[in-house]
């Protein structure tokens, strides 16, 4: 890994941010590399603002080769949401802070005090929470992720040495009395857990540590077959179920983890998966509930969708639009963009698309799907064509001039009334949600 020119150091002030933050400002002030202290005040403790001050004030006392060390903070205003683990909610928002410094500071590295022990802890909470390779891989040594690379050099290290290199610097740091809150399932496990496991099993740590490391092997070549199999049963964003079905069930699960990872804003819960598992083989359409989103199946195709908040407003005002060019036109407050293509064959004429108006269905409009047939009423035309009802609620196009004529219906495409067989230009139009 080559060595950046800055370096920024996770410090919560603890005893083990402190060692490393005082360990790599000693190297760090032998090479011109500078320092950056970055600190999180969660608002959840009322000793927090002592640890802050005390952070600070340690940042400018520490001079190494001449450097002092840069000391940041952030301050979280939000709270945790009803029913949201704290745990989780704080290292979600740490995570954020972290990565807005650093980039802040112009430092690509960030490093991690995690060691040893807390290796050996997570593997069994994750085991104890049914995790797979993933979740028992545990905490790497390094990643990259947020444009950044997330390093920690002391993941091998033994808890006691870090202990002994505060004592030989004599270093001050605070305590953290939710470190001892049994409500955390951290502090749990170290209250309670470790202390006879260790008396019962004394190389317990090193030996979770090391299925930790095989874990992580196996997570390496699970995610390879899941990319793999993701190039055969992906059709752009959407799942193929003929094709999913033709894996066996374990890849049909690996690769449903894979897919549903990448697609949902959050991890997707296992009782998700074995739901799909479950239910997807035989489904003729359907629909699963995953958070702010939403998983369809239509036409042998698995989706997601975004979820709307629930309004009682009336429907959007209609908007007036020029869609003479080809480009990609916002189509707020719908949900969609609506993308403007040049064709050689068939299209609109762009002279009905200078003033266009957008607006949501009303009720009685009719849609010509092809030259030689006649005007239908929406529904019949969005039934023939196979389109689910959740996705009928788009808005619809009409020309301004002459008006209260039908140009494009999202699920249907061009009406073929507007169409031109002749001249130029012609544009085609699409609707991306």
């Amino acid at each position: 890994m080559t060595v950046p020119l800055r370096v920024a150091v996770a410090a919560s002030g603890g005893l083990d941010s402190t060692a490393l933050l005082h360990c790599t400002a000693r190297w760090a002030g032998r090479h011109g590399i500078e320092v950056h202290a970055l600190h999180v005040h969660h608002g959840l403790l009322p000793e927090a603002d002592g640890w802050l001050l005390q952070l600070r004030r340690q940042c400018q006392r520490w001079r190494h080769g001449g450097q002092r060390i840069a000391f940041q903070a952030h301050r979280v205003l939000t709270r945790p949401p009803p029913g949201d683990s704290v745990e989780a909610w704080a290292r979600r928002v740490r995570y954020a802070a972290l990565t807005a410094m650093a980039h802040e500071a112009g430092c690509s590295l960030v490093l991690l005090a995690h060691h040893r022990r807390d290796q050996a802890e997570t593997v069994l909470l994750q085991a104890l929470r049914g995790a797979g390779p993933a979740g028992l891989s545990a905490m790497p040594r390094q990643a990259h992720r947020a444009g950044l690379t997330w390093a920690r050099p002391w993941l091998n290290q033994p808890r006691e040495a870090i202990e002994a290199y505060a004592r030989r610097w004599q270093l001050q740091f605070v305590h953290d009395p939710s470190n001892a809150d049994e409500r955390h399932a951290r502090s749990r496990l170290r209250q309670t857990v470790w202390p006879p496991l260790l008396a019962a099993f004394g190389d317990a740590e090193t030996a979770l540590c090391a299925a930790a490391r095989r874990a992580q092997e196996a997570r390496a070549i699970v995610d390879e077959v899941a990319a793999s199999d993701a190039d055969l049963v992906l059709i752009d964003a959407a799942l193929d179920r003929s094709a999913w079905t033709l894996l066996s069930e374990p890849r049909r699960g690996n690769v449903l983890r894979h897919w549903l990872a990448r697609t949902l804003p959050v991890p997707p819960p296992e009782t998700l998966v074995q739901r799909l598992l479950h239910e997807l083989p035989l489904a003729r359409s359907g629909r699963w509930p995953a958070g702010t989103m939403e998983l369809r199946l239509h036409a042998g195709r698995l989706l997601p969708h975004r979820l709307q908040p629930a309004s009682q407003s009336p429907a959007p005002a209609p908007q007036m639009l020029d869609l003479s060019r080809p480009g990609r036109y916002d189509a707020a407050p719908w949900a969609g963009v609506i993308r403007v293509q040049p064709t050689a064959d068939g299209g609109v004429p762009a002279r009905l698309l200078v003033r266009c108006e957008l607006r949501a269905r009303g009720g009685g409009e009719q849609f010509q799907s092809h030259a030689h047939g006649v005007p239908r009423s929406l529904k019949k035309q969005f039934q023939d064509r196979g389109v689910p009802a959740w996705a009928r609620d788009h808005p619809l196009l009409f020309a301004h001039d002459p008006p209260r004529q039908l140009l494009f219906v999202p699920g249907l495409g061009l009406d073929a009334r507007a169409l031109q067989a002749e001249g130029s230009p012609r544009l085609l139009l699409d609707w991306q949600d």
